[in-house]
């Protein structure tokens, strides 16, 4: 068991499937009881039940829209309900709109706005305060290499995924000293569903992709290890290092070229589920 991490109680969002799934199952494996949120109550409970079962770890399950305003409120007022204190935030749930700009609902896009950067605020104001009062405590942010250039056709999500590494490079600089870790994972494609609705010319936009497994072990060696963000795997990473270098009018242009393979000119905005 791996006992570098400062955390005991983890709470994860998106716990339900894809990464969060895997980011439960790992910390309970290290020995963390779980607090696991998402708005499959059915799926929840059934990932609780293994996880109890097989680690012999406490799980609690927390079914909750974090579309909804007051989701980090009613997250937080349970919490305080049920006596739990949370020593690792893992904000993970997301979601992602594909397609022209024009063509998207804006109101499926300010839930994704809502998913994807507010409810990452929001908790981590809730939680932050008791980690402070402890004196330790954790935050890791799950981003992507989508934030690390423009998207086109995938405008509103690439943007929210810029700010969770930004956000979360800030926390850990005002926060450094005070006990408090922050880390943002920003991983490339992983086998979760967010690309299903692309079907099989997926490749041909995004590359090879990767299984959660390795992606979350990465994102606990990184907290372990007190990095500022990780981006597994070297072809993703490489891309990371070398895109910055690049004028971004011609990162823009080239993504442009790549995304609208799979954009056939028929076709209707994708909603896509999200790492």
């Amino acid at each position: 068991m791996n006992t570098t991490s400062t955390a005991r109680t983890a709470l994860i969002t998106g716990a339900s499937s894809g990464l969060g799934a895997e980011f439960a199952t790992q910390l309970a494996a290290r020995g963390h009881d779980v607090i696991l949120v998402a708005r499959s109550r059915d799926r929840l409970e059934e990932l609780a039940d293994h996880l109890r079962t097989r680690h012999g770890v406490q799980a609690h399950v927390l079914p909750q829209d974090l579309a909804e305003p007051d989701a980090a409120a009613r997250i937080a007022d349970a919490l305080t309900a049920r006596g739990l204190t949370v020593d690792l935030l893992v904000n993970n749930a997301g979601f992602g709109t594909c397609g022209r700009f024009e063509e998207i609902d804006p109101a499926r896009e300010h839930d994704e706005i809502m998913v994807n950067v507010v409810a990452p605020v929001d908790l981590t104001h809730a939680l932050l305060p008791g980690m402070l009062e402890r004196g330790s405590g954790a935050v890791l942010n799950v981003g992507s290499t989508a934030g690390y250039q423009p998207g086109p056709y995938f405008a509103v999500y690439s943007a929210t995924k810029v700010f969770v590494l930004n956000f979360s490079l800030a926390l850990r600089q005002e926060y450094r000293g005070r006990g408090i870790k922050v880390t943002a994972l920003c991983p490339g494609p992983v086998e979760t569903g967010f690309f299903d609705a692309i079907g099989t010319r997926k490749a041909a936009v995004t590359g090879s992709f990767t299984t959660t497994e390795p992606v979350v072990r990465a994102a606990l060696r990184a907290l372990d290890r007190d990095r500022a963000y990780v981006t597994p795997g070297l072809g993703n990473a490489l891309g990371a290092h070398l895109t910055p270098r690049r004028p971004r009018t011609l990162v823009a242009a080239i993504a442009k070229r790549v995304t609208r393979k799979v954009l056939e000119p028929e076709r209707k905005p994708s909603e896509l589920a999200a790492a």
